[in-house]
């Protein structure tokens, strides 16, 4: 019994540094982009020894995919929380939307998609695995929503394919917002724009599709 509460206990603390060790690596990801970032910074910005973060984390990149992996996976959470059947078709779209946008214009996503873009020519397989595990799995996820609606009538896809679809969503809730923050770094959206927003991507989106 005591080897075992030692194991859970040792278990723990690793957990605790790792965890350390990423949030200090997604604050220098995000101030420095990837190039200019260094273990030594993330070193000395978690407060630990060299041997902590790579006894952790094998190299710079399979940091930096930790932290890809971990911010996407707060919007995945979201979403998933959502029950389509028991909010209605509107209300579904609209807490989707504004949960998302909120995700991705809030600082950390701002920051996440500017060094993603930056980085994606010389690293595009860090650029795919952010595809992969945050745009490709809000669209699945997504598309399984908006399948709730289609098989009980009130969608209608109107001879396009669930997928392509669920992208023109995804696009019309993006495209203003994401590119108004990426192009005006200090603002930040109120509660009332991203409402807006929002409104405005699920009013578009049920005229074309709403049976």
């Amino acid at each position: 019994m005591k080897d075992e509460a030692a194991s859970s206990a040792g278990s723990a603390v690793a957990c605790d540094k790792a965890s350390v060790v990423l949030q200090a690596a997604t604050t220098v990801f995000l101030q420095h982009g990837f190039s200019a970032a260094t273990t030594d910074m993330i070193q000395r910005e978690a407060g630990v020894s060299k041997a902590t973060v790579y006894a952790r984390f094998a190299n710079k990149e399979a940091l930096f995919a930790a932290v890809i992996q971990q911010e996407c996976a707060k919007l995945m959470s979201t979403i998933r929380s959502i029950d389509a059947r028991s909010h209605g078709l509107r209300a579904t779209l609209s807490d989707i939307g504004t949960d998302y946008l909120n995700i991705i214009l809030s600082p950390t996503g701002i920051a996440l998609y500017r060094v993603i873009v930056a980085e994606a020519p010389r690293f595009p397989d860090l650029a795919r695995q952010f595809y992969l595990a945050g745009p490709k799995v809000v669209a699945d996820l997504l598309a399984q929503q908006i399948a709730v609606f289609v098989e009980e009538g009130q969608l209608q896809l109107k001879g396009m394919g669930l997928a392509d679809v669920t992208k023109l969503f995804v696009s019309l809730l993006r495209h203003e917002a994401q590119f108004e923050l990426l192009t005006h770094p200090a603002s930040r959206p109120s509660a009332a724009q991203v409402d807006h927003w929002v409104g405005l991507a699920v009013t578009t989106f049920l005229l074309a599709f709403q049976s």
